[in-house]
């Protein structure tokens, strides 16, 4: 089967627009910036308060992995702690901001989609079977096969009661490929997360779409919605399929949420753009939105939000 977007189209790179990108043959045409060994905001996080469980936190550990803690039980989003993607050819820019003994006891895993920079086999494998791992339609045989068969598959705007959390899997403008012949097999989106009336969004990698508005209006308030603001360089191949802080600024507005907790940048050079360009285009896009600086968020890697809002 092969899985499309909410239009009813496909989305992504072909060989010969990559080929052009890569190449140069196109007119944005950046200088060439580093892999590594440029600063990004990251503080040490020993894990001993997230171990203890007793607030309601997100912390980004890097690029779209969060440990999101709610009403006392762990989950973790798209987690990716390897050094290094594609067999060592895209390092690391910032180690995770929690350390593999800073973890708590995980309760569940949740998946975005099949992308090596979301979906780390060895982090996977090294979390184990104990965990509840949700993903997408068209992932789970993968993880029967990898020993992890407490699995739940979901399709879009399916929800579920798991490890104490209401878990709703929604769409998102995208595509999957782990392989070369098997593009758009398994489903792609973004989650939302609730516990005792408190919901938070992770949307997964996603291009600009009308789905946004559609996510605020079927699944009720959200109080922190987690949005990707780096992979967009250039935007005649990216934009299709990676928001650039703009866009994501626009995302936001149409989720009709209340903050803003940026990701997705500053941890792995993917595309042209530099690693710490991403948040000076983000404070530009919310100056000209003219939003309220305490609804945005850009933590440094390793750190804790709390969320704090009363519960409903």
């Amino acid at each position: 089967m092969r899985y499309s977007n909410l239009g009813g189209h496909s989305v992504g790179g072909s060989l010969l627009r990559v080929l052009k990108w890569k190449a140069g043959w196109h007119d944005e045409k950046r200088p060439p910036a580093p892999m590594t060994g440029v600063p990004v905001p990251a503080l040490a996080n020993d894990g001993r308060a997230l171990r203890k469980a007793t607030h309601d936190t997100l912390t980004w550990v890097g690029h779209a992995t969060f440990l999101v803690q709610l009403g006392g039980s762990s989950a973790l989003i798209d987690p990716v702690m390897s050094p290094a993607l594609v067999g060592g050819m895209i390092p690391r820019n910032v180690a995770p901001g929690l350390a593999w003994q800073s973890l708590p006891k995980i309760d569940l895993v949740l998946v975005t989609h099949n992308h090596r920079d979301h979906m780390d086999a060895p982090t996977l494998k090294r979390l184990g079977p104990d965990p509840v791992y949700v993903v997408p339609q068209g992932l789970g045989r993968w993880f029967a096969r990898a020993g992890l068969r407490r699995v739940v598959e979901m399709a879009w705007w399916q929800r579920e009661r798991i490890a104490g959390l209401d878990v709703t899997f929604v769409p998102a403008e995208h595509w999957s490929r782990r392989g070369l012949l098997d593009s758009n097999e398994s489903w792609w989106g973004g989650y939302l997360i609730e516990r005792g009336g408190l919901r938070v969004y992770h949307s997964g990698d996603t291009a600009w779409f009308d789905g946004f508005a559609l996510i605020g209006e079927k699944c009720g308030a959200i109080d922190a919605a987690m949005l990707p603001i780096g992979a967009y360089a250039p935007r005649w191949f990216m934009q299709r399929q990676h928001m650039d802080p703009f866009d994501a600024v626009r995302a936001f507005a149409a989720l009709g949420a209340r903050r803003f907790v940026a990701m997705h940048w500053g941890t792995f050079k993917l595309t042209d753009e530099d690693l710490a360009e991403p948040p000076r285009l983000l404070a530009q896009a919310w100056r000209r939105a003219n939003l309220l600086p305490e609804r945005l968020a850009v933590p440094a890697i390793g750190e804790t939000l709390r969320l704090d809002f009363p519960r409903r």
